[in-house]
């Protein structure tokens, strides 16, 4: 595991902040919601090695996809920096090439996002599913 530094602290303290400002609030719980999806499927080989999913799939409910969408890419980038640094931290190991995909929903449960995770080996973010249900 890393240590992070006390520039690398500060860096991601004003990161957050700037996050926090340009984005309504729904990336924000994002962050909290992909992380809990990464510790909760974590697997444990061995003391040192932990291994997590490597393909998130957010789902957006259509109203928050919409007030996002002219950020999208941008969303998607700032969730897998975000979901990277917390794996970086807390040691784990990616099944494979980390991503995180943004969709649109009409069924998600909570009325706002879904954040489903999955192995897979070889991907990029342009080959992961794409639906607009």
């Amino acid at each position: 595991m890393s240590t992070l530094t006390a520039w690398e602290r500060a860096l991601e303290r004003v990161e957050g902040a700037l996050v926090a400002q340009i984005f309504p609030r729904e990336p924000v719980e994002l962050v909290g919601a992909l992380r809990r999806e990464c510790d909760s499927n974590a697997v444990v080989c061995s003391q040192r090695r932990v291994v997590v999913p490597n393909a998130y799939d957010v789902e957006l409910a259509e109203h928050v996809h919409d007030e996002l969408n002219p950020n999208e890419g941008q969303v998607a980038q700032v969730l897998t920096d975000k979901l990277a640094r917390h794996g970086e931290h807390k040691g784990y190991e990616w099944a494979g090439p980390l991503t995180v995909h943004v969709t649109k929903s009409r069924d998600v449960p909570n009325g706002r996002y879904r954040v489903t995770s999955t192995v897979m080996s070889h991907i990029s973010a342009g080959g992961f599913r794409t639906s607009d249900n």
